[in-house]
């Protein structure tokens, strides 16, 4: 089978419902991005923090896989599938997907503040008074502005050995996930999927073997099939 990575964005979730990550307005859900996802921010005012993702916990429960989620599941009959998601929400373990690593941290996960690597699982509201077994403070499971992304050389080994590359609902602006393009070998092809490709990172661009799909990721299922049916040949 040949190696597919996939790389996904805040675009993928926004299909089933759950808002992208900040509007031009810098607001997330109406938070001030920089209040609710750094390290600061969570220094400063951490029972806003708290609530904030206890509230995205709770939508995620209302929402679903679309299909482009379940598409990329059943592509894994066909190819290793690898997805790289920027994406903390669940959908596309629930979609069927299975080689899935989180940039930027889960949010049914959390984790100590004195030893990041003890993650634990966790779907339900998350308080300042909650412990860990050994008794030390808890914090939601994501990677805030401020932190570094422990998983981005992992990212970086699986797009090394990528056959193909789609990017799907991510416009590839921010680093690093932003440079894991410049792992791929030479000559993979790339099918960008994108509602503005206008928005297209300047790297993008650099690579001769590159389709790009304007449109949303669900509509763009039939196009994805009729490429990697191309690539086959």
């Amino acid at each position: 089978m040949k190696n597919l990575v996939v790389i996904t964005g805040a675009g993928m979730s926004a299909e089933s419902g759950l808002k992208t990550f900040r509007g031009s307005d810098g607001l997330w859900e109406g938070y001030d991005v920089m209040s609710v996802a750094s390290i600061d921010g969570f220094r400063s005012n951490p029972s806003l923090v708290y609530e904030f993702y206890n509230a995205r916990r709770r939508q995620l429960k209302t929402v679903k896989p679309n299909p482009c989620h379940r598409f990329l599941s059943e592509l894994q009959q066909e190819y290793k599938v690898n997805i790289i998601t920027q994406n903390v929400d669940d959908l596309h373990e629930r979609g069927g997907s299975k080689d899935i690593l989180h940039l930027h941290g889960e949010l049914l996960k959390v984790r100590t503040l004195n030893h990041p690597s003890i993650i634990y699982e966790w779907s339900d509201d998350l308080n300042a008074e909650d412990l860990s077994p050994d008794g030390h403070r808890l914090r939601p499971h994501i990677v805030w502005f401020g932190e570094e992304v422990p998983l981005i050389q992992r990212a970086g080994d699986i797009c090394s050995q990528a056959d193909i590359c789609m990017i799907i609902g991510t416009s590839l602006q921010v680093y690093p996930a932003a440079g894991l393009i410049d792992y791929l070998p030479s000559n993979t092809p790339i099918i960008y999927v994108d509602p503005m490709p206008s928005a297209n990172h300047s790297l993008l661009n650099q690579h001769s073997f590159l389709t790009t799909i304007e449109d949303t990721a669900v509509n763009a299922i039939p196009r994805i099939r009729n490429i990697l049916r191309k690539l086959k040949t």
